[in-house]
């Protein structure tokens, strides 16, 4: 009987040893966990519900949901995507639901339909699952016929004896901004639809923005830490932010402002707001932008002091002071280096029937789902390859 090792017992794990069991019953699959659990970053996922892939209806280009790993994403889509996840869960007796933001749930709203679901397919697959195994070397698992690594982020990059030239040195992505002023925070719980931007760089995010008591956080700012993960770490998360409160043009914002000062002429500029911007916020930004005139009426505005709000609404900068203070970040960017793998199998080139799948490879996607899409399509890749080595 042929015996396949799964390092790491994570979403990508699971998935994988669960198709290949499938494919291959006659099979050994044993799935060896460092910890003393099992998906436990499944469990934490989604605030708990398990955002578990996405529908992709507005997605366009890859590249603006996998900052790293696109090319190699659309080529495995051919064999196994998002439609082929919702319908592989589905057919297990998993409900799911589309939201509105096109991310995908669970119906049950909950992670542990998701973790229950992969316990009970390993457990009828007799599927063997060890935790509290560490393997620190290849050299440990020479009793395997094949190898699929799948433990996620790589933090360590030292974990396996590896050429380093296969590893491209991890980062952290998606994480929040820490942002020293103390009147930005004083704005905590504020949500709004922005643009975000690293200024220099086309590097920029749209969509909702969370003020925090720590910076700012929020789908906007997570995709923008995303895309920027590589040049914020080598500037030690110390660098200029610029934020656009309407994710408009210059000339749209001017225009808008133009006609309050028409139409709102005796009202004064904290009672009658444009762009729907929340109260706080607004009051926050005309304070800054015209300090003292900030309670001006309307049509008392020069167009000096129209020019100065214009620019604070499209182009308010801000300096990133860190990262937000939490230990672990969900996603990393770096790990195997995709040329170090065969494409279609993910296959090392250095080391036959030793493979990679999840995030462990130098792939990476922002938020909303679009990583656990990346496990699932890099696993059943790789039990597809190993089933055909099989033969």
């Amino acid at each position: 009987m042929m015996k396949t090792a799964v390092v790491g017992g994570g979403a990508a794990g699971f998935f994988l040893a669960i198709n290949l069991k499938e494919m291959c019953p006659q099979m050994d699959v044993t799935i060896l966990e460092a910890s003393k659990r099992v998906l436990a970053k499944v469990e934490i996922s989604g605030g708990g519900r398990c955002n578990c892939t996405n529908s992709f209806e507005d997605v366009v280009d890859l590249q603006s949901v996998y900052p790293r790993g696109h090319r190699l994403l659309k080529r495995l889509f051919k064999v196994f995507d998002y439609r082929d996840a919702y319908q592989w869960f589905e057919h297990r007796g998993v409900k799911l639901t589309t939201q509105e933001d096109h991310c995908v749930f669970p119906q049950s709203q909950d992670s542990h339909t998701i973790i229950n679901l992969f316990l009970n397919e390993a457990h009828r697959l007799d599927i063997t699952i060890k935790t509290c195994c560490k393997v620190n070397s290849l050299d440990d698992l020479s009793d395997y016929d094949f190898i699929a690594i799948t433990t996620g982020g790589m933090k360590n990059s030292s974990l396996f004896t590896l050429h380093s030239s296969l590893i491209i040195p991890p980062v952290p992505s998606l994480f929040t901004f820490n942002i020293n002023d103390a009147q930005l925070r004083n704005l905590m719980g504020t949500v709004v639809d922005a643009t975000a931007m690293i200024p220099g760089t086309k590097m920029r995010a749209s969509g909702p923005l969370l003020i925090t008591h720590w910076g700012m956080s929020g789908p906007c700012i997570l995709r923008l830490s995303s895309y920027a993960a590589r040049l914020l770490s080598e500037h030690q998360y110390q660098m200029p932010l610029s934020v656009n409160w309407t994710s408009l043009k210059e000339n749209e914002v001017q225009e808008e402002l133009l006609a309050f000062c028409r139409q709102h002429a005796q009202k004064q500029l904290t009672t009658m707001r444009p762009f729907d911007l929340p109260q706080r916020l607004w009051s926050y930004l005309t304070e800054k932008a015209l300090a003292g005139r900030a309670h001006a009426p309307w049509g008392s505005l020069n167009q000096k002091e129209l020019n100065r709000l214009t620019n604070m609404l499209i182009n308010d900068t801000y300096q990133i002071a860190g990262r937000a203070p939490f230990k672990d970040e969900f996603v990393t960017c770096g790990g195997i280096d995709l040329s170090a793998v065969n494409p279609s199998t993910l296959e090392s080139r250095e080391h036959p029937h030793l493979y990679f799948a999840g995030e462990v490879l130098d792939i990476d996607g922002v938020t909303g789902g679009f990583n656990f899409q990346a496990a699932w399509t890099t696993a059943y890749t790789v039990a597809t390859a190993i089933k055909n080595a099989c033969k």
